[in-house]
């Protein structure tokens, strides 16, 4: 529980950490959203349809044709004428006019003027051609539209747009993005053209992909529009901008919800920001300029009558060149055509402040989902519910592309989403990786590696202490005293670790535990850390195994006593196994400490190996092992009085497996054991009966032969009182 609580606020300040992530909203989470955004475009971008919008390209065969760039005024004003003749419903230029024309006559005749030599071969320079004066003219009689550019290194301010801005609602001059300075055309162009907008793709001249184009500048007091804009109005002869705010509240700044223009509505950002919605780029419709100013420009006007036309360059010297999202790369003029079509098409994508709201609740709630279903069911489990959420998500925000122009960020959900699943599979590794290291070092040699494993996956396992019902072994050498006497440390050592060994891995291999190793015993458990089904026929076919392996390697002298001459040849060892109740956990420090157990059981079973000298036997069980473990074959011992207990322990040999259980032998020994306890009972012996289970046990299990040679020395172990103790403990 402590675990999970743990885990369950690690993962809330994941959560926060990263909700608070994208309320900062630096550079890779926002480029991450816009790509996903121009994926969605690129899947799916705007029809071309057939609107009336062109572009006359400067190209690269204009300038060859032309002349290099930028051309004398008079050819732009022959241009201008051209498109006006041939009935442009608007003539925008992609270009800043902000000096004078140099190639013009008038210009050239007064820099010459200010020379000697010049002074006296021209008298009148002014009566010369004005190029700037003939494109200023084209302009005033065409539908022209100029640019300015917003630019930090000007010092000019735009003064007044060329036609009225009203206000609906609160006003969002101090909203939308505001101009530094700017570089403006000359005056005399300025006052000729019909409209005047800015050129500027983005707030500030970056190569990046253009996404969002402003649609409206501030000068501080007012409002001026972006070109496309003023082209559109010069087209539909509007009078005025219609420049929607809204309040929050009385005391607030207002900020621009949208802009008409004439009949249409387009709709922006509070900064006054249009996202753009691409088509493909189709450069074989743009009209070259060479065209324009060639001998046949005229069957050019079905292209070009009642069309807004943008002026402007594709020459790659020029540098004129931007990125869509479409990963196209294209004029700039061929954006600000996009940005008319788009008006004209009516389709707009847009990203209400509602959206950002509810991407934030999204991935609040994910990110929970995510927490609790790592807390609850895993890893996989979340992973699998991430990726459901994941689908329903990235197929909500499609539909809300394709059929309502929504832009809803999948990016920020599902990119947090696995940032918080990431961090809370790290926590529960580092978690889980800790409690492996502690269960290795309490368990590593204690029980099975398969044991281990099992311990290491079960959440079940509780460390500090659990009551459960246990069964437990003592195995005890015999007569190790005087065997060690006369032995070194070293064999002894060498000795023992090869006993402990033997009977230690049949212990780990019927799923118990080794509590610890006594000197030359060892203590053992079964049932815990984790469940042994039948835990008591476990314990009881270790000890048999371990009896026929310790016959098995004193046969091959493993212990090298025989080899040694010693007085013992052979090791022999005393099993005690009882079952119950008892306390099983980690005790002793927080930096060290032993799994083991306490309770009544234990002693029982330590009494019980001690009793083996006393019976005269190598394997006895108490009555409620016997009772668990019944399949196998045992012969009732009498009961004991053992230390630090009031009443009587039942307790038996254990002969042999099921096997022997079942067969013919040991049925006709324990019908005769039957009759030789129940004389015995009595205070006496029945000598035919016990000279009949001494030879029945030759052939069964020879061990028995000490056992039957002291049995008439404990009568008072089969006493009528303990017999009652028998019966009452089997009821």
């Amino acid at each position: 529980m402590q675990r999970r609580l743990l885990g369950g606020l690690f993962g809330l300040v994941i959560v926060a950490g990263v909700i608070a992530l994208r309320g900062w909203d630096p550079f890779p989470v926002e480029a991450v959203r816009d790509i996903g955004f121009d994926l969605y475009q690129r899947l799916a971008p705007r029809p071309a349809g057939q609107f009336p919008v062109r572009v006359i390209d400067i190209d690269e065969r204009s300038l060859a044709e032309t002349g290099q760039w930028p051309w004398s005024r008079d050819v732009l004003a022959k241009l201008t004428d051209r498109l006006t003749g041939l009935g442009a419903a608007a003539i925008a230029y992609d270009i800043l006019f902000a000096e004078p024309d140099r190639t013009s006559p008038s210009r050239i005749a007064q820099t010459l003027s200010a020379t000697t030599a010049g002074g006296a071969a021209i008298a009148n320079p002014r009566a010369l051609a004005d190029y700037d004066r003939e494109f200023a003219a084209a302009l005033e009689r065409a539908p022209s539209v100029l640019a300015f550019s917003v630019s930090a290194a000007a010092v000019d301010l735009p003064e007044q747009p060329k036609a009225g801005v009203a206000i609906s609602g609160s006003d969002p001059t101090g909203a939308v993005l505001q101009m530094p300075a700017a570089v403006l055309p000359l005056a005399e162009l300025t006052a000729a053209a019909h409209g005047l907008g800015a050129v500027n793709l983005a707030p500030a001249d970056t190569v990046e992909v253009v996404r969002q184009v402003p649609l409206a500048w501030s000068n501080g007091t007012t409002l001026f529009p972006a070109l496309p804009v003023e082209a559109l109005r010069v087209a539909l002869g509007a009078g005025a901008l219609i420049v929607n705010g809204e309040m929050a509240d009385q005391s607030a700044q207002g900020y621009m919800s949208g802009l008409r223009v004439g009949e249409f509505e387009i709709p922006t950002s509070g900064d006054g920001m249009m996202r753009l919605y691409y088509s493909r780029d189709v450069p074989d419709a743009r009209i070259p300029a060479w065209a324009v100013l060639g001998e046949d420009y005229q069957g050019l006007a079905p292209g070009i009558s009642d069309h807004i036309v943008f002026v402007g360059t594709s020459a790659e010297g020029l540098l004129d060149i931007k990125a869509t999202a479409l990963g196209e790369d294209v004029p700039g003029v061929a954006i600000h055509a996009q940005i008319i079509e788009q008006i004209l098409s009516g389709q707009f994508l847009t990203r209400p402040t509602w959206i950002e709201a509810a991407e934030y609740y999204a991935f609040a709630l994910v990110g929970l989902v995510i927490v609790a279903a790592i807390l609850a069911s895993g890893p996989l489990a979340s992973l699998a519910i991430g990726a459901a959420l994941a689908i329903a998500g990235l197929g909500v925000s499609w539909m809300a592309f394709r059929n309502y122009g929504l832009l809803v960020d999948v990016s920020f959900p599902f990119g947090g989403g696995f940032a918080v699943y990431a961090a809370m599979i790290f926590f529960q590794f580092t978690i889980t990786d800790a409690d492996k290291r502690q269960i290795r070092r309490a368990f590593g040699h204690y029980v099975a590696p398969a044991v281990l494993t099992q311990i290491e996956k079960s959440e079940r396992l509780t460390l500090g202490g659990e009551e459960r019902d246990l069964t437990i072994m003592f195995i005890d050498v015999r007569n190790f005293t005087s065997i060690s006497e006369a032995m070194t440390p070293e064999a002894l050592v060498s000795m023992l670790n090869r006993m402990f060994e033997v009977l230690g891995g049949e212990i780990t291999a019927t799923q118990g535990t080794i509590d610890k190793f006594i000197g030359d015993a060892i203590m053992a458990f079964w049932n815990a850390p984790l469940d042994v089904e039948r835990h008591a026929l476990r314990a009881c076919e270790a000890a048999l195994k371990a009896r026929g392996d310790m016959v098995r390697v004193n046969d091959e002298d493993a212990f090298g006593l025989k080899a040694a001459g010693r007085q013992y040849q052979e090791l022999r060892i005393g099993i005690g196994i009882a079952t119950g109740q008892a306390l099983v956990g980690n005790m002793g420090l927080k930096t060290r400490f032993d799994y083991s157990c306490v309770g009544d059981v234990v002693n029982v079973a330590s009494r019980v190996e001690g009793a083996c000298k006393t019976v005269g036997y190598d394997i006895v069980v108490a009555h409620a092992t016997r009772r668990e473990a019944g399949e196998l074959a045992f012969l009732e011992a009498g009961s004991l009085a053992l230390k630090g207990k009031a009443e009587r322990e039942p307790v038996f040999l254990l002969v042999g497996d099921a096997d022997m259980a079942g067969s013919e032998g040991f049925g006709a020994l324990g019908a005769a054991h039957e009759r030789l306890v129940a004389s015995a009972s009595e205070g006496v012996i029945d000598e035919q009966q016990l000279a009949r289970c001494q030879a029945l046990a030759a052939n069964v299990e020879p061990r028995l032969g000490e056992f039957y040679r002291l049995l008439p020395t404990r009568l008072e172990d089969f006493s009528i009182d303990g017999l009652d103790e028998v019966t009452r403990a089997a009821d």
